[in-house]
């Protein structure tokens, strides 16, 4: 059986014909009869693809030249061999580029190249050129300005002028973008009500004259801006104020109350013009001694005040009704004598009597190098004032000066009379003569 192998083997015709049935059997395996005859020849399908968004590098001196016009991507649409295609679609490893390598300074028009993919594709860009600007790069140093939206301060606090740090920056561009540049701003992002100091980081923004932002490189890219906050408060006095008439029969002898001062907040033009707050008292509800809650009444601009109420201690003397019936029987004595009496030339005015709480006293005259203070902490008063109605019902206690003369005092603790000036036309009584005053000297700068 070898024999008869070796010996078609080495038959040349018996070879030949062995190749030609193998060639037949190949040519079977790859033709297909329903392709069309046009597209033998086709090594695949063709495709076309639109890649969108495809980033576009410049190449140009960036030490000494700024260009601007060229698009941050385009779209780039490839045709060929669906296989290459897709690769291209889905690795993107081609460049978009323009080449600015050998441009001067001025405005030109350039194509948008692609390299770096497949040569059997058709490739176009969408645009396919771009008008570029090419300027000579600047860099300048600019003072930043901070700011800080006031509104976002709460209700009684204010602010000071916020500081930046570093308060100046390095700005880089086009020349004539950088001549353009009007303001360099550092705005502090926060959330308001705010009610104490705040640091926080802020972007710097370069505009020019009408506020529209310019495309620069700033180093640093944001800085450190501080608002120094505070709070919008300080101590008053509280006044009493009498409002109405007594009952017939009692006398009102003194009212004391429980807190002198209050702290008061607000804005600081109605602090400025705020000198102390009031209580008012009705004396036509009073009917014996007792205690009161009586409200703290503040002014217009001063948005809140500690304590909102204090207590009121009224002493008060109600005549009896022997009195009352004696005082009638002497009244009418009175009229019986005035009736058989010289009338006189003029009836006389009665007098009536005013009390002022809690008044303050200056310190006057203190020598130089010395500072004055009240010992007990205690530099308050009350005044009352008696004189005709006429004179009594027009006065105020701004119309009185308590004040204690002290210019001749030594170092230490003293007793001082109180002295008082005010109208000529009534008479006064202080609930406190002499206070207490401590001097003590200043100590001298080295």
């Amino acid at each position: 059986m070898d024999k008869l192998i070796d010996k078609l083997v080495d038959n040349r015709w018996f070879m030949k014909a062995v190749a030609l049935v193998l060639a037949l059997l190949l040519f079977d395996a790859v033709y297909d009869g329903s392709d069309n005859s046009s597209e033998v020849n086709v090594p695949g399908d063709q495709d076309t693809e639109l890649i969108e968004d495809v980033p576009v590098k410049s190449y140009y001196d960036t030490d000494n030249l700024v260009v601007t016009g060229v698009p941050d991507t385009v779209d780039v649409r490839v045709s060929g061999p669906k296989s290459h295609v897709q690769i291209a679609k889905t690795q993107r490893d081609f460049e978009v580029y323009v080449n600015l390598s050998d441009a001067e300074v001025g405005e030109k028009q350039v194509r948008i190249l692609v390299r770096d993919i497949s040569d059997r594709l058709d490739v176009t860009v969408e645009p396919r050129y771009a008008t570029v600007s090419i300027q000579e790069k600047v860099t300048k140093q600019f003072k930043v300005e901070p700011e800080f939206n006031q509104s976002l301060l709460g209700d009684g606090f204010t602010s000071g002028a916020p500081s930046v740090k570093p308060d100046t920056v390095k700005i880089t561009g086009a020349k004539d973008v950088v001549d353009r540049i009007s303001y360099v701003k550092a705005a502090l992002d926060v959330k308001g009500p705010i009610e104490e100091s705040v640091t926080g980081a802020a972007s710097i923004r370069v505009l020019d004259r009408d506020m529209n932002k310019l495309n620069v490189a700033v180093d640093p890219e944001t800085v450190e801006v501080t608002v120094s906050v505070k709070s919008l408060a300080k101590t008053v006095p509280i006044d009493i104020v009498r409002k109405g008439s007594l009952p017939s029969g009692m006398t009102l002898n003194s009212i004391e109350l429980d807190k002198t001062e209050a702290r008061i907040t607000g804005s600081e033009e109605a602090l400025g013009q705020t000198e102390r707050v009031r209580v008012e008292v009705d004396l036509g509800k009073i009917t014996k001694d007792g205690v009161q809650t009586l409200p703290v009444i503040i002014p217009d601009g001063i948005t809140s005040v500690d304590p909102k109420t204090v207590e009121a201690s009224l002493d008060v003397t109600a005549e009896s009704r022997e009195d009352q019936e004696n005082a009638g029987s002497e009244a009418e004595e009175d009229d019986a004598e005035a009736e058989t009496a010289t009338p006189p030339a003029e009836e006389t005015e009665k007098d009536e009597t005013k009390t002022f709480s809690n008044l303050p006293i200056d310190l006057t005259g203190t020598a130089e190098g010395y500072t004055a203070a009240f010992a007990d902490g205690a530099g308050r008063t009350n005044l009352s004032v008696q004189g005709p109605g006429s004179a009594i019902n027009g006065l105020g206690s701004s119309d009185f000066n308590i004040f204690v003369e002290v210019g001749s005092l030594s170092e230490g603790e003293h007793d001082v009379q109180v002295k008082v000036t005010g109208p000529d036309n009534v008479s006064w009584k202080l609930s406190r003569e002499t206070v207490k005053v401590s001097i003590t000297q200043n100590n001298e700068e080295a």
